[in-house]
């Protein structure tokens, strides 16, 4: 399998479209590190993004027949781009399948290259129904973005050229992005056919860990749910051709969380001052997780920076999940005596630290209930600044790693509200389109009072609410066959600790 796919490579046709992008050392993460760390810049390429190798490649493949009647994808975005560019260059005629949910950023480059794009769906597998139907209907050929053995050739000229590029100490690990898998399966078969003492791992969204669940069960599997932050890498299921390989070839998988991603974002802008896509940055949030779970020093680190895709108004986000990802930020709940002097004797334990937010309100006249934010060096600040609050008699809850305090809580901190009865908290996604959100109040105002309710805009695909709802136990059941038929995820945070504390 593997001489056959090498062969493949070697032989791919990706030059008169992509470019060999640089290898460059980041200076300030390898310091940082103790490691020499190397980007692989695929976000250079003239589509911010490595698919237009594996498109253009397959494209080559095609018979004139088929490049006459046409081609058709689907894809959340940078597919879409590299074969929509591909068509451009070779005067083909493309269609794109695309979910409502792609960044507008993406849509509109694909229209900039000549792609007819057709939005259809809120998810990936829905544009790819509808593409296989318009495929059957007009006779288009479909070009699957990474399913497919001359997709994933195309795409193993990423591990080409850098194992060409790389001069100096042997490399010892290259980190990969995985979505469905034409990238790490290019590469890990041109890299362990070559020089299989070079670790290939591959690095997933913990959302959307479809390799990491794969390998574990011996077996490709469909995750029953997609978490689409990282929307690049947002795939349910391992293409089939990729775990052929990735089965045998890829030595593990690292997950990473959504603030790991964005401080990654942070890390790769401070050293390149270019902004990636979540998905393009997350094999620099798996390299960091490596390197402190391993305690590595010294060695030769390669990451592949996949892709430069995001919508302008997502930084916001990311910028303000960065800190926290990076453990740069501790998030508190402390509670202090209302009392004259005790707001001066917790700042002077917060010390020279930067405090970064504080909401406060009046709760009753015995104890004051503080939500902050505290510039930290390291986790173990944080370990040890909350342990000097509760040393100092202040009652503390770290919530820096809560998801509820984070993206809710922390903007809409007020008191407790009266006593609310039957009341229940729950925290919904839903696609950020128009009429989602009407939708979602229909269905629960309709027949329940919404007692709290919280949106912000994040810039993302997805939104995110959290509600109160006055549901009496009798209707538990009732309610939950209604969210289940409303169909967006939901979560119930009722027995959240920061529901308790500042707003049941």
């Amino acid at each position: 399998m593997l001489e056959k796919t090498v062969k493949k490579i070697l032989n791919a046709k990706v030059y008169e479209a992509a470019i060999e992008t640089p290898l460059e050392k980041a200076a300030f993460l390898s310091r940082r590190m103790n490691n020499i760390i190397l980007i692989k810049r695929e976000d250079l390429q003239p589509v911010f993004s490595f698919k237009l190798r594996g498109a253009y490649n397959k494209m080559t493949t095609l018979n004139e027949e088929q490049l006459a009647k046409g081609v058709i994808c689907a894809s959340a975005g940078n597919h879409a781009q590299g074969l929509a560019e591909a068509g451009r260059l070779m005067g083909v005629k493309t269609t794109i399948v695309m979910p409502k949910t792609t960044p507008d950023i993406k849509v509109a480059n694909v229209r900039a290259r000549g792609g007819k794009a057709v939005l259809h769906g809120d998810a990936f597998d829905d544009a790819l129904a509808y593409a296989k139907k318009l495929e059957e209907e007009k006779g288009l050929t479909f070009i699957h973005p990474y399913d497919d053995i001359d997709i994933l050739a195309g795409q193993g000229t990423v591990a080409r050229e850098l194992l060409h590029q790389h001069r100096g100490a042997p490399i010892d690990a290259v980190f990969v992005p995985v979505g469905g898998g034409g990238l790490i399966s290019g590469m890990a078969a041109y890299i362990k056919y070559l020089q299989p003492q070079i670790k290939v791992i591959g690095v997933e969204f913990e959302e959307s860990a479809c390799l990491a669940a794969a390998l574990k069960a011996r077996k490709r599997v469909t995750l029953s749910q997609v978490g689409i932050f990282a929307d690049g890498i947002a795939v349910a299921q391992i293409g089939q051709e990729p775990w052929k390989i990735c089965k045998d070839h890829v030595d593990e998988v690292i997950t990473v969380t959504s603030d790991e991603i964005c401080a990654a974002v942070k890390d790769i802008f401070d050293d390149t001052r270019s902004i990636t896509e979540p998905a393009g940055a997350v094999s620099v949030a798996g390299m960091k997780k490596y390197v402190e779970r391993e305690g590595c020093t010294g060695q030769t680190l390669v990451t592949v920076s996949s892709g430069a895709n995001t919508n302008f108004d997502r930084l916001r986000y990311i910028a303000e999940r960065a800190e926290v990802g990076e453990h740069r930020e501790a998030v508190l709940s402390v509670t202090i005596p209302e009392k004259p002097g005790s707001f001066k004797k917790f700042v002077s334990i917060i010390g020279k630290r930067a405090i970064t937010e504080f909401n406060y309100r009046y709760n009753d006249h015995q104890e004051a209930k503080i939500f902050v934010g505290v510039k930290i060096a390291s986790d173990d600040e944080r370990h040890e600044l909350v342990e000097a609050l509760r040393e100092a008699g202040h009652p503390v809850l770290d919530l820096t790693e809560n998801e509820v305090a984070k993206s809710h809580v922390r903007h809409m901190v007020g008191g407790h509200a009266p006593e609310i009865p039957h009341e229940r908290l729950y925290r919904f996604e839903f696609p950020e389109r128009p009429g989602a959100l009407g939708k979602f109040l229909n269905t629960l105002g309709g027949h329940w009072n919404i007692s709290l309710f919280h949106y912000r805009n994040h810039g993302a695909a997805y939104g995110r609410v959290l509600a109160g709802i006055q549901v009496p136990d009798e209707e538990v059941k009732e309610f939950r066959e209604k969210l289940d038929k409303l169909g967006y995820p939901y979560w119930d945070e009722s027995d959240n600790p920061v529901y308790s504390v500042f707003l049941a």
